[in-house]
């Protein structure tokens, strides 16, 4: 007991050790996932749950382990701590393996085609609670490169979009079928 208390202080003041809600051992991505500063929850009912209890979006990281800018982005902004906690405080983040789930994968890519969103790996995406697709695009960086916004700038519009635009988006966003 006491062994497993000081290994988790530990890891906490490391800052790279976290619980989240991935399950272990389903996907070499999701499993890489697990020391990540966001709480990501798995594609599923339970996130959609969640993001109705909390009233906020979904956002979506769809991903592969085989995928360099997916390896960029988790690393400039997944475990970045104040990213982190931003994603923490104003979205239900939710990671899917693109190779695990192809059958998903497959339809958020059409969707984003759809809905005229830059698309590709990793593949960006921010829902309603019920499942719409209101934004998304591929990679983003940590700081705005020309004419490309950082991802924290990407968050807080998503975010603004959810909160003043809620109508609009759940009238003409996308929907994405939600199951397990």
């Amino acid at each position: 007991m006491v062994v497993v208390c000081v290994m988790a202080l530990a890891a906490a003041a490391q800052g790279t050790a976290r619980q989240n809600h991935l399950p272990a051992g389903e996907s070499t991505y999701l499993d890489s996932a697990q020391r990540q500063r966001v709480d990501w929850y798995p594609w599923g009912k339970e996130a959609f749950r969640k993001a109705r209890e909390r009233n906020q979006p979904i956002l979506l990281d769809l991903g592969a382990t085989w995928c360099p800018w997916c390896k960029l982005m988790e690393r400039d902004s997944y475990n970045d701590p104040e990213t982190a906690a931003f994603i923490d405080s104003h979205f239900v983040a939710v990671k899917v393996d693109y190779d695990a789930n192809a059958k998903l994968s497959a339809e958020f890519e059409r969707a984003q085609a759809f809905a005229n969103l830059p698309a590709g790996l990793p593949l960006t995406a921010f829902l309603t609670p019920d499942g719409r697709l209101y934004s998304g695009g591929g990679y983003f960086p940590k700081k705005p490169t020309g004419d490309n916004p950082s991802f924290r700038q990407i968050l807080e519009e998503a975010s603004r979009m959810f909160r003043d635009q809620r109508e609009t988006i759940e009238r003409e966003g996308f929907q994405i079928k939600i199951g397990e």
